[in-house]
């Protein structure tokens, strides 16, 4: 695991907490030096000047221990050379490196302590406990300061670690809710093009018949009216179960919102019908096997492919026949072949303007359904759009 290096300085607090950090600080250690000077009081009159030079230099210096801690821990480990009463500021200085240094430094710190608390001991002897015991006790102190501030940091380097993986958590969450926006907004994109598509150029054949035939008899005005209201109430019934459907999971082609079943292989009858009623000259030939064994899904698809074959056929061809071939099998493939005759000359605007990104969504749409989508136009002037489906066994 990378070592990091963790300090947590007093500028990183609100300036209450770092005046609070260095009051208790401050109090702690004058109190501990006020009684190791005490209790070391008694003796000649140059040592107790000596232990109090220490013991306020060491004070002094016990918050730096917040900012510095291991040049503090240099200044009051040699200090501890020289003066029990600063003893206390120097094994703080052990602790406070071994929760904010790695755990070598610490340990060298730790080290030299016991080494300065060794040289005073030479010529400071402790009276009621032998030099050796002493230099065991002091040694276990600076062991268990040093344990205790490595334990404190790699606590905190935990709970940092883990902090981070939450934050990168919820970053990752957040991005991935982005993408399911983004695919649901393109799915919601894709359905009401395959479907509005198709009903409002249905739509645009019976308004162009009102359009350039006024003359018509007024039953059929009132029919082609009559359809047109229809076929308009249709279409915003349609857009609002694609929304619909598509804020609902996925579930292989069960009912949707509104209780309206998803278009299958099925309604291809109903929708080639629906286009020779606009005036659309279609011939099918349908050689599916039995076309109930079809999942789902892939028939789904394949209704998309009819009705985008078709709309675009209305759109850039019109009054042209198109010819539909459906063939396939169970264990073998499904495949489409829609093919229709492209105006002579230079064609008119179509009926609906297009996005041009019909085709390209049903491109994708049959990739996705582990199948192929080609368009060309031949060389005798045809259009043709071929699809293959899988159709598993």
């Amino acid at each position: 695991m990378e070592q990091h290096e963790f300090d947590c300085r007093p500028q990183a607090l609100s300036g209450r907490s770092a005046v609070a950090a260095v009051a208790g600080v401050l109090a702690a250690m004058g109190a501990l030096v006020a009684l190791t000077i005490w209790a070391r009081a008694g003796t000649a009159a140059l040592v107790p000047a000596l232990d109090l030079t220490a013991g306020v230099i060491g004070w002094a210096l016990s918050p730096v221990l917040l900012w510095r801690p291991v040049a503090g821990a240099a200044v009051l480990t040699a200090l501890a050379a020289l003066s029990p009463a600063a003893t206390p500021p120097a094994t703080l200085s052990a602790l406070q490196v071994a929760r904010r240094r790695p755990f070598p430094l610490a340990a060298a710190v730790a080290a030299a302590g016991i080494a300065a608390h060794a040289v005073q001991g030479l010529w400071r002897p402790s009276g009621g406990i032998s030099y050796l015991w002493w230099l065991v006790l002091v040694a276990a102190a600076y062991g268990a300061l040093t344990g205790w501030g490595a334990t404190a940091r790699a606590r905190a380097l935990l709970v940092a670690s883990l902090r981070e993986r939450a934050a990168r958590a919820e970053a990752e969450q957040g991005r991935r809710v982005a993408e399911a926006r983004m695919l649901e907004r393109t799915r919601v994109a894709r359905e009401m093009h395959d479907v509005l598509a198709h009903r409002l150029s249905l739509l645009a054949t019976y308004a162009g018949a009102l359009e350039y035939r006024p003359d018509s008899p007024p039953e059929r005005l009132a029919h082609a009216a009559g359809v047109v209201r229809a076929g308009v109430h249709q279409a915003l019934e349609e857009l609002r179960q694609v929304i619909g459907l598509l804020r609902e999971d996925d579930d292989g082609g069960q009912e949707g919102a509104g209780g309206r079943p998803q278009p299958a292989l099925g309604d291809v009858p109903r929708l080639v019908e629906e286009s020779r009623d606009a005036g659309e000259l279609v011939r099918v030939r349908d050689g599916v096997q039995e076309p109930g064994a079809l999942p789902a899904a892939t028939a789904r698809t394949a209704y998309r492919v009819v009705q985008e074959g078709l709309t675009n056929a209305r759109k850039h061809a019109t009054g042209r026949p198109v010819q539909v071939v459906l063939e396939g099998r169970p264990g073998e493939r499904l495949v489409i072949d829609i093919s229709n005759p492209l105006p002579r000359g230079a064609a008119g605007p179509p009926l609906t303007p297009g996005t041009g990104t019909g085709l390209v969504g049903l491109t994708e749409r049959v990739h996705l359904a582990g199948g192929r989508l080609d368009h060309q136009v031949t060389a005798g002037g045809e259009f043709r759009l071929h699809a293959w489906l899988p159709w598993p066994a």
